[in-house]
């Protein structure tokens, strides 16, 4: 109880562990509802005017990547209105196209995009690389079939080790089931871990309320766990709601084990609370320990594996992502909703969490016996009667 009217009076710390998370997933939740980026504009230079140069703007434009909206006079033109976000990307399209391909030549066509956009620079590229190849498969298709070629021996022979590609996990490359599956739990591991600090640390700041928390709660450790619950119980309910959201909402795919991802986010929860809780402990005053811990996890969606796999990163990035609970969570939590991993493959993250709990429980415990043999050791003896 005295934590729930410790929320109502700090109105900065509620607003932190509900309002912040809250809207933060309903800003998510409405980037990426779309799920996928389509219909990029983009440029084109058509130095060309041939009908093969329009076959190829209409192949382009048929994407659903990309739409062509801006014919440009030359790449001047191009590179400013890639430069002020109107258009993506350039498409051009050379002189004497046509004639060079009919000629056996091979043409460049050649498209230009901003490489510091990765994400619609990429999205368009696909579907430009898409598109030209296509036209490109039909010229050499109606070539060969100029020549008396059989229509089905001439397309056999443009790819004769056909590859076919399959996403497994993620087939309609949907930002949802990718970004916003973990940008969410990325996101609560900084509003947990800082939180936590700051709850502390109030607590914990001085010795007199240090003996007050012990006083209150009938033992330092008693009172910890009755300052953390109500927390758990808030963040486990924020969590919750963002997946009802995700799930029920947005469909999300969801073929794992339910109940193991709710236990590895328990986990997941109570080792940022923890995490936060020996910060406040360890470094005074509160606001140097709620600096740290932003410090620490708000990089930390980059060394997660989620964007780059972590086995290609370096040694300073993939450990600062292993001592993070959010690294193991993400782990289980993609296994268990996009994979569909069986349970017993996905214990290691698990297992990971639950010693994260224990190791920072535990640390958190010895720092609280050092804080009361401390504060035992400072309190003033009472006298004697025969020194009185």
């Amino acid at each position: 109880m005295r934590e729930i009217d410790g929320l109502r009076r700090r109105l900065f710390l509620l607003a932190l562990t509900t309002l912040v998370p809250i809207l933060l997933m309903v800003l998510l939740s409405t980037i990426f509802s779309a799920g996928l980026a389509t219909r990029l504009p983009i440029g084109v230079l058509d130095l060309d005017g041939s009908d093969l140069s329009r076959s190829i703007i209409r192949a382009v434009d048929a994407t659903p990547e990309a739409a062509v909206t801006t014919p440009v006079s030359d790449l001047a033109q191009g590179k400013a209105l890639i430069r002020s976000g109107a258009i993506h990307g350039l498409l051009m399209l050379p002189q004497h196209l046509k004639r060079d391909v009919y000629a056996g030549r091979r043409p460049d066509v050649v498209f230009f995009y901003n490489t510091q956009t990765l994400t619609t620079g990429n999205t368009i590229l696909r579907g430009v690389n898409a598109a030209v190849a296509t036209v490109e498969a039909g010229i050499k298709v109606a070539l060969r079939t100029s020549e008396g070629q059989p229509v089905d021996v001439a397309e056999a022979e443009l790819s004769p080790v056909p590859v076919q590609v399959n996403a497994l996990f993620n087939p309609t490359l949907s930002y949802i089931a990718f970004l916003l599956n973990t940008v969410v739990p990325a996101v609560l591991q900084v509003i947990i871990v800082t939180s936590s600090a700051y709850s502390v640390g109030l607590d914990v700041e001085t010795p007199h309320r240090l003996r007050s928390l012990r006083r209150l709660g009938g033992g330092l450790l008693p009172a910890m766990a009755g300052k953390i619950l109500p927390y758990t119980l808030l963040f486990l309910l924020v969590l919750g709601l963002s997946d009802i959201v995700l799930f029920g909402v947005h469909g999300a795919p969801l073929r794992g084990n339910r109940a193991l991802l709710v236990f590895a986010g328990t986990l997941f929860i109570l080792a940022c609370q923890f995490l936060g809780t020996l910060l406040a402990l360890v470094l005074r005053p509160t606001a140097k320990a709620v600096s740290i811990g932003s410090l620490l996890t708000a990089p930390a969606f980059g060394f997660m594996g989620i964007g780059f796999p972590r086995i290609a990163m370096n040694g300073f990035a993939f450990y600062w992502g292993s001592i993070l609970p959010g690294t193991w969570y993400l782990m289980a939590r993609i296994d268990q909703t996009v994979r569909g991993t069986p349970v017993d493959l996905s214990l290691r993250p698990v297992l990971a969490l639950a010693a994260m709990v224990l190791v920072f429980a535990g640390l958190t415990a010895l720092v609280l016996e050092v804080r009361r043999i401390r504060l035992r050791n400072a309190a003033p003896q009472p006298q004697s009667a025969a020194a009185a």
